[in-house]
C-alpha cells in the first residue's frame, strides 16, 4: 500500500500528525483557525489526540504546535471534508485499519508486547539479584560480630578473665599483658585494674573470695571480673585492633 501519509507506530495505536493532514487534504483555511474546529465533533485531547512542538524550519522561527491525532479522529476528519482528497484519504485510513487489525498484525503486536514485559522482567530480575548478593555480603560480614554479640548476651553473671581469654584462644596471663600493653589496664599489687579513662563505666566489678590456706586459716581475696558491659567493650576495642574472638574467625555456616 502507497504510503499517503506519514504514520507513527510508536504509540499504542496508529497516529499521524494533523498538520500533514491538513496539508495533504488541501485544505485552505488556515491550521490554527481550522484544527480547534475539528475537535468540536466530539473529540477529546489526550485520548483521540495530544499536542506536541513541531520541528523548527530551516528558515528559522519558533517552533509551531502540532497534533498527533489518531487514525480513527484523522479517519472521521476526512469524512467531514467532503472532497475528492478527503475521500481519499478516507480510504487510505480504512485499509490501513484493516490491515492493522489483520490476526497476524495484533499476533506480531502481542508478541512485541511479551518480549519487551520479558525484557523489563530480566532487568528487574537482574537488579534484584545485584541488591541480594550485595545484602548477602553485610549479613555475612555482621554475621561474627553477631554471634560473638549473641553468645555474650546469653550469660548474665560476671565473667572471669580466663573465660574470656579462652574466647580469643589465649591464656589468662597472656590476655592480661596484651590489655596492659594496649592502656587497658594495670596491676595493682595481685589485682588488674583499669586505668582512669575507662574507670567509672561499669565494665569491672570486684568480689571478695574466701579461701584456706595450708594450716586451715580462712583468708580472703579481691578479684576483678567483667561485667557484659565490659566484655562488649573489650570486643569492640579489640577488633579495631585487629583482635578477634576464635567464633570469629570461623567460616560462616548456614
Amino acid at each position: 500500500m502507497h504510503e499517503l501519509i506519514k504514520i507513527n507506530y510508536d504509540t499504542e495505536q496508529p497516529m499521524v500528525s494533523a498538520r500533514d493532514l491538513h496539508e495533504g487534504l488541501e485544505i485552505g483555511t488556515r491550521f490554527n483557525d481550522w484544527f480547534p474546529r475539528m475537535t468540536e465533533y466530539g473529540f477529546s485531547e489526550g485520548k483521540d489526540f495530544y499536542s506536541k512542538m513541531s520541528k523548527t524550519s530551516e528558515s528559522g522561527g519558533r517552533p509551531s504546535v502540532d497534533y498527533q491525532i489518531s487514525v480513527d479522529m484523522a479517519k472521521q476528519i476526512c469524512m467531514i471534508q467532503r472532497s475528492e482528497k478527503g475521500r481519499q484519504y478516507r480510504q487510505y485510513f480504512l485499509d490501513l485499519e484493516k490491515a492493522w487489525n489483520t490476526p497476524e498484525q495484533i499476533m506480531a503486536r502481542a508478541l512485541r508486547f511479551a518480549q519487551q514485559s520479558m525484557d523489563n522482567l530480566k532487568e528487574h530480575c537482574q537488579f534484584l539479584g545485584v541488591q541480594v548478593v550485595e545484602q548477602q555480603k553485610v549479613i555475612e560480614e555482621l554475621q561474627p560480630k553477631a554471634s560473638y554479640y549473641d553468645m555474650i548476651l546469653q550469660c548474665k553473671d560476671l565473667i572471669a578473665t580466663t573465660v574470656i581469654a579462652k574466647d580469643y584462644g589465649m591464656s589468662a596471663k597472656k590476655f592480661n599483658v596484651m590489655l596492659h600493653d594496649m592502656g587497658i589496664q594495670f596491676k595493682q599489687g595481685d589485682t588488674w585494674v583499669l586505668y582512669a579513662k575507662y574507670q567509672g563505666n561499669g565494665y569491672l566489678k570486684a568480689k571478695t573470695c574466701n579461701y584456706a590456706d595450708t594450716e586451715g586459716v580462712q583468708h580472703s581475696r579481691e578479684h576483678s571480673y567483667w561485667t557484659q558491659k565490659g566484655r562488649l567493650f573489650l570486643y569492640d576495642f579489640l577488633k579495631q585492633q585487629g583482635v578477634l574472638p576464635v567464633v570469629d574467625m570461623q567460616p560462616y555456616k548456614a
